[in-house]
């Protein structure tokens, strides 16, 4: 039996479109996520002011800058999380 023909091969296409559409969801929320942002940075000084203060790294005078690391840490690797005055 062809492995590239009849069932087998539409299981793997099968498979292959759900994994591309799970994929066009994710990409979907982000977009939204950006639209989002997009918008608050167009309409908001004080999204806008923090965005640039993130982005450099500057912090206001009497204020604490904590940055998490987001990232899930893989298998052997350590989260670093730190302040910066």
């Amino acid at each position: 039996m062809d492995e590239r023909a009849g069932i087998p091969a539409w299981r793997r296409l099968r498979d292959d479109l759900r994994a591309a559409q799970a994929r066009i969801e994710i990409v979907r929320g982000d977009i939204a996520a950006l639209r989002g942002e997009a918008l608050a940075l167009e309409s908001d000084p004080f999204a806008l002011e923090r965005a640039i203060r993130e982005d450099l790294g500057l912090a206001l005078p009497g204020e604490i800058v904590v940055r998490l690391d987001t990232r899930r840490a893989g298998p052997g690797e350590r989260r670093s999380e730190g302040a910066v005055r």
